[in-house]
């Protein structure tokens, strides 16, 4: 008798926004009059997998011609929105302004592909909280839900040629993004969205330092009224007793550095997105992340029978793509990529804390099973994962 098949787990159900989407809209239209006489949103869509952090809209922009016909202008555009603090949004603070000047800081200092930003509006008053607008560029991206891992999606079905491109010219945009100058993105200095931090130093170690500092605050943010996670702070104590000896030089750190952000024409980057979680740091930051983000969808698909991608984005393979790329040979990638597990929790703990607060989930007798990743972080805090 043949083995069953197995099933995929179910999506979560998770509450993104408590925002009324038509007057969300006519409070847009109302902005955009005021901006351009006569401009208006022909489309208006937010997608299903909106809210984990900043709410996106897209919407088709029309502009009335200037020769005074009835023939519209129409164009693609992104609304970036600060996340609904009344659907027990995933960070503390959503600084629209600090996200828009690191794109800005990104295109003119760099070749990383960014959307060509429009508008920046702080003013809570015109949509209930500060936004910025850019432009939508076309392109695909490795979903989430169900994760590309699973099969039945572009990536996966790819040729593994194709598969191996798509890994390496995203490895070359943390490479470029990387010699942005420290000096141009000064203004990172200093606590962001997800808890990250950092400042211009080289290599004191000092950025590490606030990174993990600032991450420590965001974890104790979380937790604040809540139980607390045995393994979250057994992981910062790991952390502790194995810092490295040399960090290395700081660099812009995208903070969010997976495929999942980033916009794909054919298997080559088109635009480089979500940039909340930007900081300064060493470069092992966003390799780490890059690293992780994909072993914890290939982890949840094995460990439910499916084989995913094991030969896709492994540490080795992005280690070596940007050592050619840089010349600079990545290093401490154990401490690193635990890191960004413990990263990872922080936000999937207040994820599941934010179920619980809208009844979607009950709670658990143990948080750490809020942590759908807690039997990998475990792993690599006792030296048995990689």
């Amino acid at each position: 008798m043949s083995s069953p098949t197995p099933t995929p787990p179910p999506a979560p159900h998770l509450t993104t926004s408590t925002r009324d989407p038509h007057l969300l809209r006519q409070r847009l239209d109302a902005w955009l009059h005021a901006r351009e006489p006569g401009a208006h949103t022909r489309s208006f869509h937010i997608p299903s997998s909106n809210g984990m952090s900043s709410e996106t809209v897209l919407f088709d922009l029309a502009v009335p011609h200037r020769t005074g016909t009835a023939r519209q202008h129409l164009r693609p555009c992104v609304l970036r929105l600060a996340a609904d603090p009344a659907a027990y949004a995933a960070f503390p603070v959503y600084d629209m302004e600090r996200q828009y000047r690191t794109i800005q800081a990104v295109a003119a200092n760099s070749k990383v592909p960014v959307p060509a930003l429009q508008w920046l509006e702080t003013d809570t008053a015109p949509l209930g909280a500060p936004f910025f607008v850019m432009e939508r560029i076309e392109g695909r991206v490795p979903p989430d839900i169900m994760p590309y891992t699973y099969g039945d999606n572009w990536l996966y079905d790819a040729d593994p040629a194709d598969r191996e491109h798509l890994e390496h010219a995203t490895v070359d945009v943390l490479a470029e993004l990387h010699t942005v100058p420290v000096e141009a993105v000064a203004f990172l200095a200093g606590e962001t969205a997800g808890g990250s931090a950092g400042g211009p130093s080289d290599a004191s170690g000092s950025a590490l330092r606030d990174h993990v500092s600032a991450q420590r605050d965001y974890y104790h943010w979380v937790v604040d009224g809540r139980p607390r996670s045995p393994l979250i702070e057994r992981a910062f104590d790991w952390l502790d007793a194995h810092w490295p000896a040399d960090p290395g030089p700081t660099v812009l750190s995208w903070g969010d550095s997976r495929i999942g952000n980033i916009l794909y024409a054919g298997f080559d980057p088109a635009a480089v997105l979500d940039w909340e979680m930007a900081a300064l740091g060493p470069r092992e930051l966003d390799l780490g992340w890059l690293i992780y983000l994909h072993r914890f969808f290939q982890d949840l698909t094995e460990q439910t029978g499916y084989p995913g991608l094991p030969d896709f984005m492994t540490r080795p393979s992005i280690a070596a793509r940007y050592r050619d790329a840089t010349g600079h040979t990545p290093r401490d990638l154990d401490f690193h990529t635990l890191y960004a597990a413990l990263r990872h929790a922080n936000v999937m703990l207040r994820i599941g804390y934010r179920q619980i607060h809208f009844d979607e989930r009950p709670p658990p007798a143990d948080p750490d099973d809020l942590i759908m990743h807690r039997t990998s972080l475990e792993a690599m805090i006792e030296d048995r994962y990689w």
